[in-house]
């Protein structure tokens, strides 16, 4: 089953990889969360997760805890994910402008402060 799980793990990591290129930083607004790396990672920890109880259950311990131990790790690539997006689509607000109260500071441009 590992090494099933290997291959599936590197192309699911090309692939959530590549899917990032073509995304434009510099977009108007806050951006959406993008739910398709936590789900593809989530998907794949939970078939890990079955494997690893279907080994525990099977009497097979050491693979069933091989398993557990492939599990956790890809929870926690699942969680960074999962942090990463919520980050992104959520950016930290300005700091407010001392000379200007209540706004939020902008870049310094000589055409916007006329």
């Amino acid at each position: 089953m590992l090494l099933i799980e290997i291959p599936v793990a590197i192309l699911l990591g090309l692939s959530l990889a590549i899917r990032g290129w073509g995304r434009p930083e510099d977009q108007s607004g806050a951006p959406t969360m993008d739910w398709v790396p936590v789900l593809w990672l989530g998907g794949f920890t939970l078939g890990v997760l079955i494997i690893a109880i279907v080994f525990l259950l099977s009497a097979h311990p050491y693979a069933g805890a091989v398993q557990l131990l492939i599990a956790a790790i890809a929870l926690s690539f699942t969680m960074t994910a999962c942090h990463e997006e919520y980050e992104r689509a959520h950016p930290p607000p300005l700091p407010t402008c001392p000379t200007r109260a209540g706004t939020p500071c902008t870049s310094p441009d000589s055409a916007t402060d006329r």
